[in-house]
C-alpha cells in the first residue's frame, strides 16, 4: 500500500522536512508517494533519499507538479 503526502505549495526545505517525518512512521519497504511543485525539490529529493538510504523509485512530472516514489529503508 503507497501513502500520499501532498507538499504542494511548499517551499524548500518543507517537502524534504514533512517527508522524512511522514517516513518515520512508516515500516520499511513501505512507499511514499510525494507530491510537490517547488522546483528546489529536483535536487532535495534525490540528496535527501540518498542521504538517508530510502530507494528513490522514481518521478513523474505533470506540469507543474513532480510526484516522487520512495520506498522507505
Amino acid at each position: 500500500m503507497d501513502h500520499e503526502l501532498d507538499a504542494i505549495g511548499l517551499l524548500c526545505p518543507l517537502p524534504v522536512l514533512k517527508a522524512r517525518k511522514r517516513l518515520q512512521g512508516l515500516a520499511a519497504g513501505d512507499v511514499l508517494v510525494v507530491m510537490t511543485d517547488d522546483p528546489a525539490a529536483v535536487i532535495d529529493m534525490p540528496h535527501f533519499c540518498a542521504e538517508a538510504g530510502h530507494d528513490l523509485l522514481g518521478q513523474s512530472e505533470a506540469g507543474d507538479v513532480i510526484t516522487w516514489r520512495i520506498r522507505k529503508a
